[in-house]
């Protein structure tokens, strides 16, 4: 997925520096005992029902919309270069499926002691690419994405342990 001409009308990039170590952000973005505590837009919570961190394998969760709606998601892991690059496509099977909502990348790029997060999003058209940022706010829910997954692996990072009491599938943890 490059940054070219014939798909920057379907792209939304963002990004973020952490202060955190790589290793650290990597384990928040892989493990299903750190993701159900960040992952959404402010206000967001999360069931995983499923995180088979693999290519190949499926990530299934449900968001739990501040306004009490539930947003079921589904996706397929396509490519994994630990600790410095994720891919997935959601609504779909395989990368460049049809069916797929949209594609995304998450790099993680170390600098000094901090981590530059990046995601890339592409979707399979201009007007799916604009519905996402007009109606459903896809840039400031990426963002404040990006700022709950800051914010809580420096609170881990201060705590001097990435080791959490784990959260099981299936299970909310409280707001």
């Amino acid at each position: 997925m490059a940054n070219s001409a014939d798909t920057k009308d379907r792209e939304i990039i963002m990004s973020r520096l952490i202060d955190a170590p790589r290793d650290l952000v990597w384990e928040a973005m892989t493990k299903p005992e750190h993701v159900v505590h960040w992952w959404g837009p402010n206000g967001f919570t999360n069931t995983l029902e499923k995180l088979d961190f693999r290519v190949g394998g499926e990530w299934h969760h449900v968001m739990h919309g501040p306004d009490g709606r539930d947003y079921p998601s589904r996706g397929v892991y396509t490519a994994i270069e630990k600790p410095h690059r994720i891919e997935f496509c959601t609504g779909g099977t395989y990368k460049g499926d049809p069916k797929a909502m949209f594609e995304a990348i998450w790099t993680f790029e170390a600098v000094a002691a901090q981590t530059k997060v990046t995601i890339h999003l592409l979707f399979p058209n201009a007007q799916a690419r604009n519905m996402a940022v007009e109606k459903i706010g896809a840039i400031e829910g990426g963002n404040q994405t990006l700022a709950r997954l800051a914010n809580y692996v420096i609170k881990i990072w201060r705590n001097g342990s990435s080791r959490r009491t784990p959260r099981y599938m299936g299970v909310r943890p409280s707001r």
